[in-house]
């Protein structure tokens, strides 16, 4: 059959007729890449697979039974699946190269193949480097296929003859569609490669589960149609000097994404943290100016998270603003409320503000958290020993309530903290048993006021300090 060159977005998809250096549907730059588009091998393959037409039926005659899930043996993990793995559901995971995807894959094989036969297909190492790492992990079953091709064709195969409950795919950047002119990785042979374990997903019933590693934007590698494709994408989170990974959850239609997991890489694999905020917290220095401590709601479960921030005199006319895992323009709106609000000067400091463990929030509710350590960091106070901050700010410098007050409270409660600066409305509320002091506040130069440590004499400045 004869083929066409087409152009194609590596972010959205999009097909045009001509290269075109700006992408008309997502508006990404330098983005669009050409490939030789062939219809027939795909199709070749499909009929190869032994795939039924599909048989419309009416809404009444389909079976409304919840889906069917199975545990992967790790808590964690199946919190973000959303309380386990879904039968016949295909699953990405995404992550840098070496944050610890195919080390948890292999992990959980141990105790699914209690009950389930698995398939590993591997294009990125040999059989011989599997079963190393197998014996390093303490991972052997009988019920645990391992096979190291790059052919999806050869993939579809095998599962026709084991006929496996689950297929892991490591990675589909290494997968290839054979008779496709396209090289391995690019945009069509990744498009092709994901078509094929998504039928393999439906027609089956079998979990099938993809590894795909990351581009240093953080985007998985190939086209985001890729992420349209799945039923779930998961990211792995994590710096790689650090031990501390974090699982989120993107996008699940069988689940919450405000999910996380949290673990830890160690010589002997992946290790489940149940205890988050003891672990966000471990190094956490008291009396030290510039770090408050907040509770962030991570789906279900309060987890708390040192912010901390760092103002500096400006060397330029421009003083410069960055944020790690908070919103930047958040920051910003914090930043001008302090100013009009609070009477605390920045326009001429340079402000950096971070969160620990690399942690990312976004909830409103840690809002007052960090203008505390933003103001901490420019005064020079440090905030009273033992106190939190939990609300969200208004522009008008008022601090408004939360939600889920009471469970932050506890978690607060149980770390250690014995005041908690909360909005006014908290102390109203009846009901909340949360072993901890509550201080209302009702604007932000009251918190500041109430949670920083008095000023020294001749100590009025961070630099002064």
């Amino acid at each position: 059959m004869k083929s066409k060159t087409v152009f194609v977005c590596k972010q959205c998809g999009n097909e045009t007729p001509r290269w075109q250096g700006q992408c008309p549907a997502c508006g990404a730059w330098n983005s669009i890449v050409e490939f030789e588009d062939k219809k027939a091998p795909a199709a070749k393959a499909a009929g190869r697979a032994g795939i039924a037409r599909a048989v419309p039926k009416k809404l009444k005659e389909v079976t409304g039974e919840q889906e069917i899930r199975f545990s992967t043996g790790m808590q964690e993990l199946d919190r973000v699946l959303g309380g386990g793995g879904v039968r016949g559901s295909l699953i990405l995971v995404g992550g840098a190269p070496g944050i610890g995807k195919s080390t948890l894959l292999l992990q959980i094989c141990q105790y699914l193949c209690g009950g389930l036969k698995i398939l590993y297909v591997s294009g990125e190492e040999s059989a011989r480097q599997l079963k190393l790492r197998a014996n390093r992990l303490g991972v052997e079953s009988d019920n645990l296929y391992i096979s190291a091709t790059t052919d999806v064709e050869n993939v579809l195969e095998t599962v026709r003859k084991l006929s496996p409950d689950v297929v892991m795919i490591d990675s589909i950047q290494t997968m290839t569609q054979p008779g496709m002119a396209s090289a391995m990785g690019s945009v069509s042979q990744i498009r092709e490669c994901t078509a094929s374990a998504l039928r393999i997903a439906k027609t089956t019933g079998a979990t099938v589960i993809l590894v795909g590693h990351v581009t240093k934007e953080g985007a998985i590698a190939g086209p985001r149609v890729l992420e349209h494709m799945v039923d779930t994408v998961l990211y792995f989170e994590g710096e790689r000097q650090s031990t501390l990974r974090i699982l989120r959850a993107v996008k699940n239609r069988f689940g919450s994404t405000n999910e996380i997991g949290v673990f830890a890489m160690t010589e002997h694999g992946m290790e489940e943290m149940k205890n988050p905020s003891e672990v966000l917290l471990s190094q956490h220095t008291k009396g030290v100016a510039g770090s408050a401590i907040t509770c962030s709601m991570e789906g279900s479960r309060p987890v708390l998270c040192e912010i901390q921030s760092l103002a500096a005199t400006t060397s330029f006319g421009q003083p410069r603003r960055m944020a790690t895992g908070v919103d930047y323009n958040r920051m910003l709106l914090m930043i001008a409320i302090m100013e009009r609000r609070a009477g605390v000067p920045l326009y001429n400091r340079d402000v950096y503000t971070n969160v620990v463990g690399g942690m990312k929030i976004a909830e409103p509710a840690n809002d007052l958290a960090m203008v505390m350590a933003i103001a901490s960091a420019a005064t020079g106070q440090p905030l009273k020993e033992g106190v939190a901050a939990i609300g969200e700010v208004g522009l008008t410098g008022e601090v408004r309530m939360v939600t889920q007050l009471e469970r932050r409270a506890s978690e607060c409660a149980k770390m250690g903290f014995t005041t908690l600066l909360v909005p006014k409305e908290a102390l109203k509320a009846s009901g909340i048993k949360a072993g901890v002091r509550f201080a209302g506040v009702g604007s932000v130069a009251e918190a500041l006021f109430l949670g920083l440590e008095p000023k020294r004499k001749g100590m009025d400045t961070a630099e002064e300090n």
